[in-house]
């Protein structure tokens, strides 16, 4: 009997040895095992060793009440945290995919702004309207393209001759020294003036037009800097003193050769001059460039290049769309325009157009930089 008993004794001491490392062994790898899953893991990882086993086998702790009440408030505790954790990552996910919708958006938007914005057809017929208009008086031409020279230089068929082509075909700058100037209020775009044809709402400004051109530039492959400064308020006199400023900084990072100072005309005898040209079913506002010399005693020694480059867009206009510009205007002051080869002030509209029509006139005068700058 002793041998027997002494023999199952064994037995069952071998039996709860293998149990023994078997719990064990699970109780370990569960531990290990959570300690390197993640951030989640982490905060379940702080369970003790013998939680662990406690999990695996919960009877081997034995039927403390005390105990069991410990192990299901340290596992309320951790089971919150996973789900907090798990919740947060939620969230996380959530605002992640706010962010790649709000980005998806915007880039919907633009890409409906660009496909609203309909490419100038060429082969259009093209019409002065004289109603409320001008007749524009001129004193050079050099093929079909009129100048009206109001400086003190003279001007020689040499110095009209476009032979002049750009090292930077690619990058444009857009500013705009009186950047509060605008136009009759239509149906589309109303507003409240802030002074004489003038506002600082640059939704109804001359700077809405540069954004118009910015957007039809930028659909034909160009780099555009398009800055919206105001430089004629507070105070408009040393409106081209600020605008210097401005467009220095922006060379000073830019190899920009074409620089646009945007503007309207000035406001004439009669409010309600507003220079038109139907292009096709369309109207549009007539425009005007406007170059700088040296006359003023201020030294441009770009003058005579700004010149060649406005006649040489402007022949192309006269091609493409017969009317579209005015009569090139050469005044003393300089303008700023002796920091670059192809810089210019064109004037869009006057004081009697709308808003309407000088977009109208971005879309075509986008397409004869674009012919031009190829």
């Amino acid at each position: 009997m002793i041998n027997v008993t002494v023999i199952n004794l064994k037995s069952v001491m071998k039996y709860l040895v293998g149990v023994s490392i078997l719990v064990i062994g699970i109780a370990c790898t569960r531990f290990f095992y959570n300690k390197n899953n993640g951030e989640i893991v982490k905060q379940v990882s702080s369970i003790s060793f013998v939680q662990c086993l406690d999990e695996t086998l919960p009877d081997i702790s034995g039927n403390s009440d005390i105990r069991k009440l410990e192990n299901i408030s340290t596992r309320s505790s951790s089971l919150k945290r996973m789900l907090n954790v798990e919740l947060q990552m939620m969230e996380n996910l959530e605002i992640e995919e706010n962010e790649e919708k709000s980005n998806e958006e915007v880039v919907e938007e633009t890409k409906q702004v660009e496909e609203n914005l309909e490419v100038a057809q060429t082969n259009v017929t093209t019409q002065e309207i004289q109603e409320n208009n001008i007749t524009p008086k001129y004193n050079s031409e050099f093929g079909t393209v009129k100048v009206k020279n109001e400086s003190d230089k003279e001007i020689t068929q040499e110095m009209l001759t476009p032979n002049i082509s750009l090292e930077n075909n690619k990058d444009i700058v857009i500013f705009h020294t009186h950047t509060c100037e605008s136009y009759t209020p239509s149906e589309k775009y109303n507003y409240e003036m802030t002074g004489n044809y003038r506002t600082t709402d640059l939704n109804y400004s001359v700077a809405r037009v540069g954004t118009e051109l910015e957007n039809y530039l930028t659909g034909y492959g160009y780099n555009v800097i398009h800055d919206q400064t105001y430089h004629d308020y507070p105070a408009y006199s040393g409106s081209y003193g600020r605008s210097l400023t401005t467009v220095k900084n922006i060379l000073n990072n830019s190899d920009a050769q074409m620089v646009i100072d945007l503007h309207r005309d000035a406001v004439g005898s009669s409010s309600d001059y507003a220079p038109c040209v139907k292009i096709g079913d369309e109207i549009a506002a007539q425009m005007m460039f406007v170059i700088g010399t040296d006359g003023g005693g201020l030294q441009h020694l770009n003058w005579q290049q700004n010149l060649k480059y406005a006649v040489k867009l402007q022949e192309k206009a006269n091609e493409l769309y017969p009317g579209l510009f005015r009569p090139i205007i050469v005044r003393n002051s300089r303008y700023n325009q002796h920091l670059t080869k192809a810089a210019v002030i064109i004037e869009v509209g006057a004081t009697g157009n709308t808003l309407d029509q000088c977009m109208v006139s971005m879309k075509y005068l986008a397409k004869v930089i674009s012919e031009v700058m190829k």
